[in-house]
């Protein structure tokens, strides 16, 4: 489900090169050639810690009860309609998320954590976070 979330992320990134503000992705893990592969859906930049402390003092982990939630299904359902396909490679229990983050004091403009797998932002959301950067700049 991230490729999905991913790939359009990155049919942003004209958009916001024209506001320049990057697309970059900080990935969990790198097994074997994951991260290559992956390429193939984010055109941003990519950074893979050494060690997970982006992921903050305590990791949000979606166990096994994944398969018990409707919305999960409906998400998985929806990505494989749409072409991706994800494997069953690494841990693939903890949530993702997204942040516009701004220069400076300006902080943390968009904050969206995945409550269950598949639970994607709102890409206008992103856009109008981006444009937020832009403009408290010209100030």
């Amino acid at each position: 489900l991230c490729r999905e979330e991913a790939a359009e992320l990155s049919s942003l990134k004209s958009q916001l090169q024209d506001i320049e503000v990057p697309l970059i992705v900080v990935v969990k893990e790198n097994i074997g050639k994951e991260l290559d592969l992956f390429k193939k859906y984010f055109s941003g930049n990519y950074f893979g810690p050494t060690q997970r402390n982006f992921y903050g003092p305590q990791e949000r982990w979606m166990f096994f009860s994944m398969f018990l939630r409707v919305g999960v299904w409906r998400n998985l359902w929806r990505a494989y309609r749409k072409g991706f396909r994800g494997n069953w490679r690494g841990e693939g229990l903890v949530l993702g998320g997204l942040f516009v983050i701004g220069p400076g004091d300006q902080g943390i403009l968009l904050e969206h954590r995945e409550k269950e797998f598949g639970d994607k932002v709102n890409m206008l959301a992103v856009l109008r976070a981006a444009r937020q950067i832009t403009m408290d700049m010209a100030w």
